[in-house]
């Protein structure tokens, strides 16, 4: 699955050359060709999506369209299916869907260890700083999934749009970023005994308690979904 621009070029079926921008004029005018379907699990519940797709003059080459609910804004993906796999859009989606992970250890590996920041030019210089950079994400990803089951103790996500807040919201399992944190505050100049536990501690709970009010705030919105998708 490739992401492409707008004016990403694709023939359809019927030999017709068209952009993607131009495509999907004529595939959401109809209102059955587009369907909600969530990406997946994300920090503050399911990721959806409006999603059409349309096939091209290969048999094996597809075009997946992604259009955000709220701000309207388009996403195309240019799709490879191996023969005699199944197609369909749900699983065009979740294939769609994986690209957040990815695109999270990017993240970390800039913001956390530096992986854009080596101010270097020779191609040995690159590839021992990003192999130290990808070792060092490795080693909190590893430890963060390790201790996830016992570092969680969130209470329970709420299940209506009206529920009161647990007098307790508990903390988030510890993710890549702290681990990282707790690791530099080890080898950092000394600080008061249990000072990066008891920061860690309130981050934590902090992140908890907000995360279960956007799950509480989401719970209305998936609601609507749901009721659209009964009535389509």
């Amino acid at each position: 699955m490739l992401r492409v621009p707008s004016n990403f070029h694709v023939t359809l079926a019927r030999g017709v050359t068209l952009t993607c921008a131009e495509a999907v004029s004529r595939l959401l005018k109809d209102k059955r060709r587009r369907e909600v379907r969530s990406a997946g699990k994300g920090s503050k519940g399911d990721r959806w999506y409006a999603r059409a797709w349309t096939g091209t003059a290969s048999p094996r080459h597809h075009l997946l369209i992604r259009r955000h609910i709220k701000a309207g804004e388009l996403a195309f993906c240019y799709c490879y299916v191996p023969e005699g796999q199944i197609l369909t859009l749900t699983r065009l989606a979740r294939a769609a869907g994986l690209r957040w992970p990815v695109e999270e250890d990017f993240e970390f590996g800039k913001d956390c260890f530096g992986l854009n920041q080596s101010q270097v030019r020779l191609y040995t210089a690159i590839a021992r700083h990003t192999a130290l950079v990808m070792a060092a994400l490795a080693i909190c990803a590893v430890t963060a999934a390790l201790l996830r089951d016992r570092t969680d103790t969130q209470a329970p996500p709420p299940v209506r749009p009206g529920q009161p807040p647990p007098p307790d919201p508990g903390m988030i399992p510890l993710t890549v970023p702290e681990i990282k944190r707790l690791l530099a505050a080890v080898l950092a100049r000394p600080c008061p005994p249990g000072h990066a536990h008891h920061w860690s501690g309130w981050i934590r709970r902090h992140q908890a308690r907000s995360r279960w009010f956007h799950q509480r705030a989401r719970l209305a919105r998936d609601a609507e979904i749901t009721l659209s998708l009964l009535v389509s």
